[in-house]
């Protein structure tokens, strides 16, 4: 169980109010999001994340002092959390001791057995006390779900639109080349032939473009989470690229550049040479 309260500071002798969260007991999961450092597990102690470090320019191991009501004790950056503010820092529950001692904690989290019924917990604390208000939190992670499912519909989307760029540049360059298909289909050049002509040469844009977009891709995918701020992301989670992924990419925009060649190289393919001779 954890247990933690939040009270108004000041750093360093300024005048600027903060807001610091103290915690005691078990880590909560924020200890699990560490970018750099370790969790609090001692007095004197804070944890702070980047838009603290960069606005206050600050840096783990640093120290800095924190004082409330006249009390003043000095406090060591001992850990980098991924998210949070400028205002808001998480300083050990020793710490709240010294500085605010008649202080109690606000908020308990308590993390129930697999299996155990959350909503009959939750039930039982109404019943012991009326006063105490109780909820359950969902134990899996909304926001990312939320990013997962906006990302998946995203590339949906711009693989249609992508599909569709390639539809209408092969229809135009086959409308552009009739008169050609129809000199090749007049020596013998087969509609299946046409069709696989047309399909391979949208492949290989497709494959070049693979090449040249996949290592920009990542180049961006780096510059963007190592400069989004207000966000720290560990290393684990900017290390995502795997051969097989790379690969896979690779062979998505092969797809896409078939798929999208496809119903226009077929159409080109059912052109008789009368048709083409008549449209000249």
């Amino acid at each position: 169980m954890t247990a933690d309260a939040m009270i108004r500071v000041t750093m360093d002798g300024g005048n600027q109010a903060l807001f610091a969260s103290f915690f005691r007991g078990d880590p909560p999961a924020l200890a699990t999001e560490l970018v750099d450092g370790r969790w609090m597990d001692g007095p004197g102690e804070a944890v702070v994340g980047p838009a603290f470090l960069a606005q206050h320019r600050k840096k783990v191991g640093d120290r800095m002092a924190l004082a409330v009501n006249g009390r003043t004790l000095p406090v060591t950056i001992v850990g980098q959390s991924m998210v949070g503010d400028a205002r808001t820092l998480n300083v050990s529950w020793p710490t709240l001791t010294v500085l605010a001692p008649d202080r109690r904690a606000l908020n308990y989290t308590a993390v129930l057995a697999p299996g155990t019924d959350a909503a009959a917990y939750v039930k039982a604390v109404k019943a012991a006390d009326p006063g105490l208000y109780s909820r359950a939190v969902d134990s899996g992670n909304t926001a990312t779900r939320t990013v997962v499912s906006f990302a998946t519909v995203f590339t949906v989307l711009l693989t249609i639109v992508a599909a569709l760029g390639v539809f209408n540049t092969v229809l135009l360059n086959t409308r552009e080349r009739c008169r050609d298909l129809g000199m090749l289909k007049s020596i013998g050049m087969t509609p299946r032939q046409v069709v696989a002509m047309t399909v391979t040469s949208m492949a290989v844009l497709g494959l070049a473009a693979g090449v040249v977009g996949i290592p920009l891709g990542m180049l961006a995918h780096r510059l963007i989470v190592d400069h989004v701020g207000v966000i720290a992301f560990p290393e684990s989670m900017k290390d995502v690229w795997h051969a097989s992924q790379v690969f896979g990419l690779a062979l998505a925009g092969v797809t896409i550049a078939v798929l999208g060649a496809l119903i226009p190289a077929r159409s080109a393919a059912r052109l008789t040479i009368a048709k083409v001779l008549h449209n000249e």
